[in-house]
């Protein structure tokens, strides 16, 4: 099994926490998300422990919320000691509906609008993760405005590339996202943001992409910060305590992605972070990472139905589930990689080479091309794995399909957290 919250019971279904998933299916219907809360925490843990541990005890993990942005999700990592980033003000309300203190947040975005700073404001963000020289001259006319002096870190390019996919890249020189430092525009926008009378610089942020596994992107960048940060002390007299080095490790899509030690992985990072710092002269600043794919991502799946099977004689075999690109975007956008089993056959051989196809009209609504499975029948469940990061939260009404519901299972038992969307909710809004 890809996690060790998977197995097969004895009636040789697939069960997740102990859960039998055709019995989810039945229960709650397809398609359906299942998170498991207990690997969740557990994910937490993780990177809670070793931040404390390498970095520092008032360094932390902040959940990227893009990842998976719903209510029930912020009682669980503000328990397990996590501040969140958030990336609009949708995110900001979901997340204070769920109690979430507003000063443990941090508000990212390449083109906040003049609302969407007034609303951090009035809100009382914790910091600003300020992307330009625009959002920078606004956010010090709304603090004047409101009499607040706001803690920002500012949004940094450094010039790397980590390798990984096009779309997820962001930390290249030519990026959408910060101001690069090897052009000199990063020192402007630094001296710019001292000399604002209502902002209040803590250090920098940067991120370098996503779905990274080894430490080496991690290690070059803040070398690089460092040393930007050792310039501009020299320069001005300004220390940075705070360096947000974004987001987290990758996780396991398929069996061919490699096994991860996560503590090790950030223990390399402090180590270079300190010897940085010490040849630099600069002290230790505070370490925030930002993993939302590596906290949720392998505690999910989804489950559908299978409406059958279809040969195309002389090119593929299709399987058809009651769901697709409208419940998981990314193989239509990324070619995404996924691990799919028959739930309702796991002790029958995995020998049925096909393509699982949505049920969209359109050619492109997959979810994985030239797998193996064992042969499905009309009714049977299939589980996709790793799911829990990226898929509700990209979910979209395409084809006039209701977004499907979400339960938690935790120690043997389940529970709704998100209901299945209605014709009705989809028309809600329409006049």
């Amino acid at each position: 099994m890809l996690y060790s919250n998977l197995s097969v019971n004895e009636k040789g279904h697939l069960a997740v926490s102990g859960i039998d998933t055709t019995e989810l299916a039945a229960q709650y219907g397809t398609p359906l998300y299942v998170l498991d809360e207990d690997v969740i925490r557990a994910n937490c843990r993780t990177y809670v422990d070793a931040m404390h541990k390498y970095f520092g005890q008032d360094s932390a993990p902040l959940f990227a919320s893009k990842a998976l942005c719903f209510k029930g999700i912020y009682p669980v990592v503000e328990s397990e000691g996590l501040c969140v980033d958030v990336v609009s003000p949708g995110e900001i309300y979901t997340a204070l509906a769920a109690g979430f203190p507003a000063s443990k947040m941090f508000f990212h975005g390449t083109n906040k609008t003049d609302a969407d700073i007034e609303y951090g404001v009035c809100r009382g963000i914790g910091f600003f993760v300020v992307d330009n020289l625009n959002e920078l001259a606004v956010l010090d006319s709304v603090c004047a405005s409101h009499g607040v002096k706001q803690q920002v870190l500012l949004r940094l390019t450094v010039g790397l590339d980590p390798h990984t996919l096009e779309a997820i890249n962001t930390g290249r020189v030519d990026s959408q996202f910060g101001v690069p430092i090897d052009t000199g525009q990063a020192e402007d926008f630094v001296m710019q943001a001292l000399s604002c009378a209502n902002i209040e610089v803590k250090g920098f942020h940067s991120h370098v992409g996503s779905q990274i596994f080894e430490s080496d992107s991690f290690v070059r960048q803040v070398e690089i910060l460092t040393e930007f940060a050792a310039m501009i002390k020299t320069k001005t007299g300004f220390e940075i305590s705070v360096l947000n080095i974004g987001g987290g490790f990758g996780v396991r899509y398929t069996d061919r992605d490699p096994l991860l030690n996560i503590p090790d992985r950030i223990c390399e990072v402090s180590e270079h972070l300190k010897a940085s710092c010490e040849k630099h002269g600069l002290n230790m600043p505070v370490v925030y990472m930002e993993p939302g794919r590596s906290i949720v991502a392998d505690a999910g799946l989804t489950l559908y139905t299978t409406g059958g099977t279809k040969e195309v004689r002389g090119y593929r075999n299709y399987v058809t589930v009651d769901g697709g690109m409208t419940d998981n975007p990314r193989y239509a956008l990324y070619k995404s990689e996924y691990t799919v089993l028959n739930a309702s056959r796991m002790n029958e051989p995995s020998d049925y080479e096909c393509t699982i196809a949505g049920r969209c009209c359109e050619s492109g609504d997959r979810i994985a091309e030239y797998i193996s499975i064992a042969e499905p029948a009309r009714g049977d469940t299939i589980a996709v794995l790793t799911t829990g990061a990226y898929n509700y939260a990209m979910a979209s009404n395409y084809n006039r399909v209701p977004r499907p519901a979400m339960v938690m299972v935790s120690g043997g038992n389940s529970r709704l957290v998100i209901r299945r969307e209605t014709f009705e909710d989809m028309m809600k809004n329409e006049l």
